[in-house]
């Protein structure tokens, strides 16, 4: 067989997305194959001609086809160096015939954790063995193997074969991505076995391990990063967040930049908050307006209202699909935005953003149809240099049950309403965070400064007439009445902050001396 057919292919995966194709093509090129289990049944109904890896080791598949691969005519095959006089008596003596060629993937270890339910005995029977050795193995040796771990590398390895063996750069190329799989397949099953088997001190350890590792696949190359002179790349989870931007459709307009992803995921996370109709307006990762209304254009409207010499170049926030009436408004002449991010768009709305406005080539359009639906809660990565903080995302309803009116006079129900809809928008805004909010609108926000002074300050430059009658929603506590004294006079009707200050009560009674309602929350949504 060997002085026939001396080119072989071992074939052996858990994952069979178009493997029929990229075989049938094989064996037209005169590989003999080699299977193992499953996949050797799953290519013989595609009439494929294939070898048993039992017939060719001589040695029955065990224990439920636990132990198939483990052995040295199937190792000896990866690993021979045909050109080194040693391996090749070795091979000769042993009857091994060198596999120019290992097609594998492994047991669906990360899939099988993400279903509701598993059990550790579950998620330890998807720990691959033979996989990962068959793929190092090759890797190793792709001096003489090419190692194909992704349908995605079916169709140029094929195409690369038809015209002679590999080159050494594919194969280099392919260990590679090889290692890196195994790599992040063995980082997800240590991170496994020392959250849910391996005994934890406590929860806090079960959450934050002693080591981490943060595996990511490159989404796309960014034109430059932060400013031109800095290269930038944008990554994503696998599998991706649910309601994120990784799960975005990119539907119109010029390539992403840096900073287009950092104020859409500023977007995306405020617009969550809402579950009535709304839109959102941001610059530089802070809202300068939003809004609530049942019609999704008079919402954006009152956004764009909030500040709209800051919206101009804004990113757009929309938890309902655009209409061709929101659309329209965008259309207006001397308006112009960067990106929008959606649950959808109108057909006519499509069409009125990508044809109409001067800067139609431009926008990007982002849609995210899960856009509102729920997610699972998780941790968060920051680089510092030399290090990483991680922390629990600061994501979710904010329970009200233990909010408390703290002053003589309590909210009425519209305030109470402005109160909700204001401390939602605060949790987006840099701190120190100061919005202002009548009619769940915003009308002013101050953020990122120094002093909570300052942001009070701004928050009413920025609304002006429209300050009277609003409430004010700061996310960290007053140090000190004097910002109580900048709302009065400006004409705030209500407050809510999470308390907490030393001087809380000298913030009280300012606040009853000018006839104020104040909430305490007792939760900061400090965004640094």
């Amino acid at each position: 067989m060997a002085a026939t057919n001396p080119r072989r292919a071992l074939v052996s995966v858990s994952d069979k997305t178009d493997l029929g194709p990229v075989v049938q093509g094989l064996v037209g090129l005169g590989f003999e194959i080699i299977s193992t289990g499953g996949t050797r049944t799953f290519l013989e109904k595609l009439g494929v001609p294939v070898l048993d890896i039992s017939q060719y080791t001589g040695f029955p598949e065990i224990m439920d086809g636990r132990v198939k691969t483990l052995h040295p005519k199937v190792h000896g095959a990866i690993l021979g160096r045909p050109g080194l006089a040693s391996d090749a008596a070795a091979i000769a003596a042993h009857g091994i015939v060198p596999f120019e060629l290992v097609v594998c993937n492994l047991y669906p270890f990360e899939a099988t954790l993400a279903k509701a339910g598993t059990t550790i005995p579950e998620a330890i029977e998807q720990i691959d063995v033979g996989g990962p050795s068959m793929i190092r193995a090759a890797a190793k040796n792709h001096a003489y193997v090419g190692v194909v771990t992704r349908a995605s590398q079916y169709g140029p390895v094929l195409d690369a074969l038809k015209a002679g063996p590999l080159s050494e750069g594919l194969r280099r190329e392919l260990a590679a991505a090889a290692f890196e799989m195994t790599a992040r397949y063995d980082r997800a099953i240590a991170d496994y076995m020392a959250r849910e088997v391996a005994p934890a001190a406590d929860e806090f350890d079960r959450k934050f391990p002693q080591t981490v590792s943060v595996t990511m696949q490159r989404r796309m190359k960014l034109r430059y990063g932060e400013n031109p002179h800095q290269l930038g790349a944008w990554y994503v989870e696998s599998p991706p967040l649910p309601a994120s931007l990784a799960t975005t459709e990119y539907r119109h307009g010029k390539e992403l930049s840096y900073n287009n992803i950092l104020d859409l995921d500023a977007a995306l996370m405020l617009i969550r908050e809402f579950r009535d109709p709304a839109a959102a307006v941001l610059k530089h990762n802070n809202p300068c307006g939003c809004a609530m209304h049942e019609q999704l254009h008079v919402a954006l409207e009152r956004a764009w209202a909030g500040d709209p010499v800051s919206a101009f170049g804004s990113i757009l926030g929309f938890n309902r699909p655009v209409d061709l009436k929101t659309a329209e408004f965008l259309c207006t002449p001397d308006r112009f935005v960067e990106a929008i991010i959606a649950p959808g768009y109108t057909p006519e709305a499509f069409e009125c953003l990508t044809t109409r406005p001067k800067w139609r080539d431009n926008v990007r359009l982002m849609e995210c149809p899960t856009l509102l639906e729920p997610r699972p809660g998780g941790i968060e990565y920051r680089r510092v240099t030399g290090g990483l903080l991680v922390q629990d995302r600061d994501e979710g309803e904010d329970p009200d049950a233990g909010w408390k009116v703290v002053t003589k006079r309590a909210p009425t129900d519209a305030e109470m309403a402005d109160l909700r809809f204001a401390w939602k928008v605060a949790k987006h805004v840099k701190s120190n965070a100061i919005v202002y909010a009548k009619d769940r609108t915003v009308a002013g926000v101050g953020a990122g400064q120094m002093s909570r002074l300052d942001s009070t300050d701004i928050a009413a430059r920025k609304a002006k007439e429209k300050a009277a009658g609003c409430v004010l929603a700061s996310d960290a506590f007053f140090p000190f009445r004097d910002n109580v004294d900048v709302a009065s006079k400006v004409g705030i009707v209500a407050l809510i902050q999470p308390g907490g200050s030393r001087r809380d009560q000298e913030v009280i009674e300012a606040c009853n001396e000018f006839n104020m309602a104040m909430v305490f929350t007792g939760r900061r949504h400090f965004r640094h």
